[in-house]
């Protein structure tokens, strides 16, 4: 069920986002490339026509100077001046006759005759010969131009000048910025309806499987049984359905397991305690030899060993049956922690293994709590440090407190666990790959239990200088000191 929750969960996590930064961010990368591409298009287009209008002006004007040209410097000079005061696109081109130094001699604009422009169109013409078009930006006022210069030549080839039409580009400028615009608030327009539709389908798919992953989670939680309420008739219904009939499926098989434990469980228990009680018995019988005696003590020791498992399957079925209860009452909880390593450190002789027991309490500590089961618990944790950090030869205890926390760490001085096993140690029936010694694989999942019904928290890492620390930690409330029943139910 955890890998089922694990898949829930990275399939879930950040869907909504992960869709809308999907399918937005491909739309926007979709819009701003045809707002790119018209931009340079229409730009393009906008610049072709004017230089083709103006070189098709410039062809035909020098075309009908030409005759002018080949006569003498002085008519030419004349029939410029008056092409120019009759020039009727005087408003939104200016024409300009240079000399063969690039000087302007005449133009449409007084003010700029006598100037030198030194542009890139006119020294091309100048050398060329051919009509050559320049783009960039007047000196005097910075503003954008297009000029294109025409070569005028006499008849024995030489060039008496150049005639230059100008135009402003602010007007084009701003004729294209405003198609821009255009089409940039269709694009916004077809964005926000991308940006509504994947809302709509959010709605009434995201939302849906969101829930239903919630729920998932609770069943791969454990609350097998619970139902999804089925509202679809597509594929997401289908979806329901399979995961309500699986989870009553594991509730039946979860259900049959538990009686089937219980029931065994309680089979065991009467031979075991006669098994204990004549072995105990036996034990101090004359009539036995050391051979026989070591025997029995065996016996006794495996017999005591079920015992504890079977008692340890007990309580998980009571738990998941909802048959838990817990006394509750104000206890000391360092008389109980200090209790507890008492009676565990005198079955340890024989394991020469020492209690290293810290207390840093300010005072006594009272805490709502069932002191059985917590003594329950201290000892099933310091059972597992023995058998798996015996070689240590040394368990660390602490208590302490954390803010308005009861915090108790338990350590051993093994091998520690493997970090991709550590999560799953709190898991009933599970047992570590590397582990040999024989249990039923359920104490961690039931003290697991006994300290979340607590209100607290038990938590299992490997130490950072070598070992495994078991840390719990347990809220200190302000219950009412009457004691009472807390009956556990999921």
């Amino acid at each position: 069920m955890t890998r089922i929750k694990k898949f829930y969960e990275n399939f879930m996590s950040g869907l909504r986002k992960r869709w809308l930064r999907g399918t937005v961010f491909i739309a926007l990368l979709a819009v701003v490339l045809v707002i790119a591409m018209f931009s340079v298009g229409i730009y393009s287009y906008y610049f072709a026509t004017i230089r083709t209008g103006l070189e098709a002006k410039a062809r035909t004007a020098t075309d009908f100077f030409a005759n002018y040209v080949g006569r003498s410097y002085d008519d030419y000079y004349e029939s410029a001046f008056r092409y120019a005061e009759t020039f009727r696109e005087a408003d939104r081109i200016e024409m300009q006759f240079l000399n063969s130094d690039g000087s302007i001699m005449i133009s449409t604009m007084a003010m700029t005759s006598g100037t030198s422009p030194g542009s890139p169109d006119v020294i091309e013409a100048l050398e060329t010969r051919q009509i050559a078009t320049w783009v960039g930006r007047r000196a005097t006022t910075g503003e954008r131009i297009m000029a294109v210069s025409a070569p005028m030549i006499y008849a024995d080839g030489g060039v008496i000048g150049v005639m230059r039409f100008v135009t402003s580009l602010r007007l084009v400028d701003r004729q294209v910025a405003f198609n821009i615009m255009g089409v940039v608030g269709v694009g916004a327009v077809l964005l926000t309806m991308v940006y509504l539709l994947n809302m709509i389908f959010i709605r009434f798919v995201i939302t849906p499987v969101s829930e239903i992953t919630k729920m998932s989670k609770r069943i791969a939680e454990g609350s097998y049984g619970i139902q999804i309420n089925n509202e679809y008739r597509d594929e997401i219904g289908d979806m329901v359905e399979s995961i309500n009939e699986m989870s009553l499926k594991i509730a039946q098989t979860e259900k049959i397991q538990s009686e089937f434990i219980s029931s065994i469980s309680h089979e065991l228990r009467t031979p075991l305690t006669a098994i204990t009680g004549w072995g105990e018995t036996l034990t101090y019988s004359d009539d036995l030899d050391e051979d026989s005696k070591r025997g029995i003590e065996i016996i006794l020791k495996e017999a005591r060993r079920l015992t504890k498992m079977v008692e340890e399957l007990l309580e998980f079925t009571m738990i998941a049956d909802g048959r838990f209860t817990l006394n509750i009452a104000q206890i000391d909880i360092s008389a109980e922690l200090e209790d507890a390593i008492y009676t565990f450190s005198e079955l340890l002789h024989k394991d020469e293994l020492e209690f290293d027991y810290h207390f840093d309490l300010p005072d006594i500590i009272f805490i709502p709590g069932d002191a059985n089961r917590l003594k329950q618990v201290f000892l099933n944790l310091f059972d597992n440090a023995v058998k798996y950090g015996r070689d240590g030869k040394r368990i660390d205890v602490y208590i302490g407190m954390i803010e308005d926390d009861v915090i108790i760490t338990i350590r051993d001085f093994g091998q520690g666990v493997a970090e991709d096993e550590l999560e799953n140690l709190k898991m009933k029936f599970y047992k570590g790959s590397n582990s040999k010694e024989r249990g039923s694989g359920i104490g961690l999942a039931v003290c697991e239990e006994i300290i979340k019904y607590h209100g607290g928290t038990l938590e299992l890492s490997n130490a950072s200088d070598g070992g495994f620390l078991v840390t719990i930690v347990l809220p200190i409330s302000d219950s009412p000191s009457t004691p009472y029943v807390k009956v556990v139910s999921d």
